[in-house]
């Protein structure tokens, strides 16, 4: 039902009656469509449920589009994105259509789903500026770091995981503590995989975001640790290109002290919190267990 959604998306936006929008669209890469799939295992494979995951992930895709716009880029998925290809201009009204193409679909809805996604949108909006701001100096605040996560990430799988709840009668409120869960640790298992991984795996370079002055949970781990002298070290990396014994120095540091292990001891309690929340539900539980095992 995945090849469903996909072919969905693509009508929804050739029904915009810009074949240029339309056929930039279809070079966009997919990727895991989690948002999609949550929908289908929690609502079925209805009409609506199939409407309803195109209309969450029209929007997933506009924010990334967004998202490479701000970031200034060149890759999405290990393929050069549309801003390195046809210019940020061109990035940024492609967005603009899927935002506006999904809302426009949204209205046929009932109020409360409708509500759950617009708001969610508003706060994924507003997590995409804390991110922009954060990234102007080292943060070490974590709690101000996850805020930012649940915004940015989790707040639309939340809205994914509750509106399927809504549509189909069950439990909203369980499932979009799953979805917020699920969001925020999924992330942050991104994070870690950012600094443990290759360049091949992920399809950017390694440890990319410190270099984007992203301040994630094993870098503020690490700070914690540090000595006055080493933190300012730190700090001084933040947002600059490394050389390799810089990383080494940093990645070290984080073996040295459990900086990674403390990341992921984060991320497998939400996703026990998670679980929790949808007991007997294997199928969703499922999903929490990939989630923590990815590799890429």
């Amino acid at each position: 039902m995945i090849d469903a959604v996909a072919q969905r998306m693509q009508a929804m936006v050739e029904a915009v009656g810009y074949p240029q929008a339309a056929e930039l669209f279809g070079t966009l890469s997919g990727g895991k469509r989690l948002r999609a799939r949550l929908i289908m295992m929690i609502a079925g494979e209805s009409e609506a449920a199939v409407t309803l995951a195109a209309v969450i992930e029209l929007i997933h895709a506009a924010s990334l589009l967004h998202d490479d716009v701000i970031d200034e880029a060149l890759l999405r998925r290990g393929v050069p994105s549309v801003n390195a290809t046809e210019g940020s201009k061109q990035a940024v009204m492609l967005g603009d259509i899927l935002y506006s193409k999904a809302f426009s679909e949204l209205t046929q809805f009932d109020s409360a789903i409708a509500k759950t996604v617009a708001d969610a949108v508003t706060s994924l909006s507003v997590g995409e500026m804390m991110d922009v701001k954060m990234s102007e100096a080292f943060n070490e605040d974590e709690a101000r770091y996850l805020e930012m996560l649940y915004l940015k990430t989790g707040v639309l799988i939340e809205a994914a995981a509750k509106s399927a709840a809504i549509l189909c009668g069950k439990d909203a409120h369980a499932h979009a503590l799953y979805g917020k869960n699920l969001g925020i640790a999924f992330q942050i298992i991104d994070d870690i995989l950012d600094i443990v991984s290759d360049e091949a795996t992920l399809g950017k370079p390694a440890m990319n975001d410190f270099v984007e002055g992203k301040c994630t949970l094993p870098y503020i781990y690490l700070y914690r640790a540090l000595d006055k002298e080493d933190r300012a070290v730190l700090t001084a990396l933040h947002g600059v290109h490394a050389n390799a014994e810089q990383v080494r120095w940093m990645r070290s540091g984080m073996e040295t002290h459990g900086s990674v292990k403390a990341a992921y001891a984060m991320a497998q309690r939400l996703s026990d919190e998670a679980r929790a929340a949808i007991e007997g539900d294997t199928a969703l539980a499922a999903v929490l267990d990939s989630m923590m095992q990815r590799t890429f």
